[in-house]
């Protein structure tokens, strides 16, 4: 698959599920499902590319963000808990876990420079992708007031991760 071609189908992959939840609006329970659920999409892309990427910074980058987005789940997991906020699976996250089980099949099939690619290109798509949800929908749809501020908390990181993925894009694209 080319860069383009990929590039698409992985935009495509995320642009319905944040869209979705942009359109109908959403609940704190929902708010849950949808941040667990995106960092569990991020991490099993990222223990893919921990195991699979030829570039080594490509496999530190996976390896990070395993790291800080299992760190994330787990303070949304703390907070939830301790709200007693039962995660509502929803279309939004739901849709989340089809594309991210898409996206891992799609980077099993390839090896190399291919996979690193297809990877960091698939990341940056992400990482906007949840950039602009947290911004256009999950910030503003939290009426919890410790569940705002834990999405306003991590979003600093998923900034970092985009723009440390599109580092790495131009440095794989020459």
């Amino acid at each position: 698959m080319n860069k383009t071609v990929s590039g698409l189908v992985f935009a495509g992959v995320l642009a319905v599920p944040f869209a979705s939840a942009s359109a109908q609006g959403v609940t704190d329970p929902q708010i849950a499902s949808i941040v667990v659920t995106a960092n569990m999409v991020d991490i099993d892309a990222g223990k893919l590319a921990e195991s699979k990427a030829m570039d080594p910074q490509v496999k530190a980058f996976g390896r990070e963000m395993v790291n800080a987005h299992t760190g994330v789940n787990k303070s949304a997991t703390e907070l939830v808990t301790r709200l007693k906020v039962m995660p509502e699976d929803n279309p939004t996250s739901m849709s989340l876990q089809s594309g991210g089980d898409e996206n891992v099949k799609s980077l099993e099939k390839l090896d190399g420079a291919a996979f690193d690619k297809a990877y960091i290109d698939h990341e940056v798509v992400y990482h906007q992708q949840v950039l602009d949800a947290v911004d256009k929908t999950l910030i503003p749809g939290a009426t919890n007031a410790e569940l705002k501020a834990l999405l306003v908390k991590v979003r600093p990181a998923f900034v970092a991760h985009l723009e440390h993925a599109r580092h790495l894009q131009m440095t794989l694209s020459k």
